[in-house]
């Protein structure tokens, strides 16, 4: 227990002087694993090969994965140091009231925190003076303060200091049992356990410091500018702390910066491998499925009793997990691309894995690009699948900026909502699209906040198959941030005209391949627009009346860029004219758009 002595000698300078201490180590780790990731590891990958290689690409990669924990725990430190200082500060300076206020009304306070203070003077019935009692100890809460006015005083000084050293202990009690736990075991290798404790860790530490960085500070359904500007209200401690606390809250806010949304991100990201394939480790191994039939009859195999039990207990867990572990690993693999794929770093804008997953993936830092992409993909897109929507947006990057290579350009990958699974019923459904739609709208808006204005970078919306209707709804519910719009088999977008959407006139750029027939669907499904017009083909009329159009169909607008792809898949094909088209678009030069006679 805390004495009032001790409460008054602790120096919270130097609880914030260590506090900058760790934070100083945790900000060299992580400065020392981007250098590790950027520098080190993808020239190893590219130019070794052999047995001895493969040793030292598993060191480096052994080391990046150390610097991350060091750079979590030791941010960890600093948060929890900064945070005990802060709290207590309220006590002591509560300590230092009442030793004052006794100081002043000429009382001593004793060792064990009672008060002495000296009797009043009585007065005779005559009006004389009597001789003044002997001083008098007061322990808080020993009695009332009655007519006395110095016993009254006493009594609260004595209580002000007792509530005093209780709050102080039970601040440093919080805090002692988070700090007592920041600690590692000796060795290099940091295991998937060590990752999970780190998570429980930051979980420790979130509930005993709620009272220094509270997370109801972190704005809830604010727009990306307020988001942004309360960032920016906070010193670089504080958003450091912030990142460090509440790494998902904060890796998800829109109209952060990309560098600190990354940097939370990237700490979500390794904690939920680790944990995925702590879980998977735990799984009994699966026993074989079938045996011989007992009977010996027919069939000679059957299904062991054993088996079942335990596709019954873990089977359908274990195959969630593995996809979660390939979506992840997906991700990782993007991080880790070698020089020799030319690609600028990727920066990770969001990451959740509930539900089917969802990720955002940058490649290039688009705070600061000139032209900037965004692709939204459509049906059955989930985290499992992230890695071919990942290697879309890489081809556009990679054409863009053979397009134009003295501009910068971010491509993004958004899987930032819940895309339908299924093409019936889920894709025919409007829903999915008005549930994403808000979503996409605020990362856009996030986006043009961290780029410092809509003037700020290019940007174009890319919606694939159902993407593409989750982009029409957006650009439909008002102020979509962008200066283009591109779908490719595009099943509608919950209007009829291309100059109904929230982009200039003449900005909204279509693909569809003669066999796509995801078009034709969208129509029976009225995920498009109806209006009254003629129909025609190729340009001759065959129709009249109201008619549905999707982006595809000359009566809704758009231009139509010719396609040497095939299929609902394959418009970003390196090389083809239906990649070159969108780059053009993407970095502005639409001269070099061919389109459809």
């Amino acid at each position: 227990m805390t004495t009032w002595q001790e409460l008054q000698r602790i120096s919270l300078s130097e609880y914030t002087d260590a506090a900058d201490g760790w934070g100083k180590v945790s900000s060299r780790a992580n400065a020392a694993k981007d250098r590790v990731d950027n520098e080190m590891l993808g020239k190893l990958r590219e130019t070794q090969k052999g047995e001895t290689a493969t040793a030292a690409i598993g060191d480096l990669e052994r080391l990046s994965r150390n610097y991350q924990y060091i750079h979590t725990e030791c941010g960890l430190i600093r948060t929890a140091l900064n945070g005990l200082a802060a709290e207590l500060e309220a006590p002591k300076n509560k300590l230092k009231r009442a030793l004052q206020l006794a100081e002043d009304k000429k009382f001593t306070v004793k060792a064990d925190g009672s008060v002495q203070y000296p009797a009043p003077v009585p007065l005779s019935p005559e009006g004389a003076t009597a001789t003044p009692g002997a001083p008098v100890p007061l322990l808080p809460g020993a009695g009332e303060g009655g007519s006395n006015p110095n016993k009254a005083l006493a009594e609260q000084i004595a209580e002000d200091i007792a509530a005093a050293v209780r709050e102080a202990d039970e601040i440093d009690g919080r805090y002692a049992r988070v700090l007592r736990k920041l600690k590692t075991t000796d060795g290099l290798n940091v295991t998937d356990a060590m990752f999970a404790d780190a998570a429980q860790d930051t979980r420790d530490l979130q509930k005993a410091a709620g009272d220094y960085a509270k997370a109801s500070e972190i704005p809830q359904g604010k727009s990306a500018a307020e988001n942004a500007a309360w960032w920016k209200s906070l010193d670089a401690e504080k958003q450091a702390e912030y990142a460090t606390l509440y790494p998902a809250s904060i890796g998800a806010l829109d109209g952060l910066p990309s560098a600190v949304r990354d940097d939370a991100n990237r700490m979500v990201l390794a904690e939920t491998r680790a944990k995925y394939q702590l879980e998977l480790n735990s799984f009994p191994a699966e026993p074989a499925r079938y045996v011989a039939n007992p009977n010996g009859s027919y069939p000679a195999a059957v299904e062991s009793e054993d088996w079942r039990k335990w596709k019954e207990e873990y089977g359908d867990r274990k195959e969630e997990l593995a996809k979660g572990l390939k979506g992840m690993s997906a991700i990782q693999k993007r991080f880790d691309a070698p020089p020799s794929e030319g690609l600028p770093p990727a920066f990770l804008l969001g990451f959740d894995d509930k539900g089917t997953g969802r990720a955002i993936i940058a490649n290039g830092n688009p705070d600061t690009a000139d032209n900037t992409a965004v692709y939204v993909p459509g049906t059955t897109a989930r985290l499992e699948g992230i890695g071919g929507d990942i290697n879309r947006m890489t081809e556009v990057w990679r054409e863009a900026n053979a397009q134009d290579p003295g501009e910068t350009t971010s491509t993004i990958t958004w899987l930032g909502y819940d895309p339908p699974q299924s093409i019936v019923p889920e894709a025919m459904q409007k829903q999915w699209a008005y549930d994403g739609s808000p979503k996409l709208n605020d990362f856009m808006d996030g986006l043009e906040a961290a780029q410092g204005g809509a003037d700020a970078s290019h940007t174009t919306v890319i919606g694939h198959s159902y993407g593409s209707t989750v982009v029409g709804d957006a650009s439909n519910k008002g102020d979509l941030s962008a200066d283009d719009i591109i779908v490719a088999g595009s099943p509608g977008m919950l209007t009829a005209e291309a100059d109904d959407l929230d982009v200039p006139k003449g900005h909204v750029w279509s693909e569809a391949a003669g066999d796509d027939f995801v078009p034709a669907g969208g129509k029976v499904a009225g995920l498009g627009g109806r209006k009254w017009d003629v129909h025609t083909w190729n340009g001759i009329p065959y129709d009249a009346g109201y008619i549905q159009t999707v982006p595809s169909d000359e009566a809704f607008g758009a231009h139509r860029m010719d396609v040497d792809t095939s299929g609902h898949s394959d418009y970003w094909k390196r090389d083809s004219l239906s990649l070159k088209n969108q780059a053009a678009v993407v970095v502005g030069d639409y001269h070099r758009v061919e389109e459809d006679d």
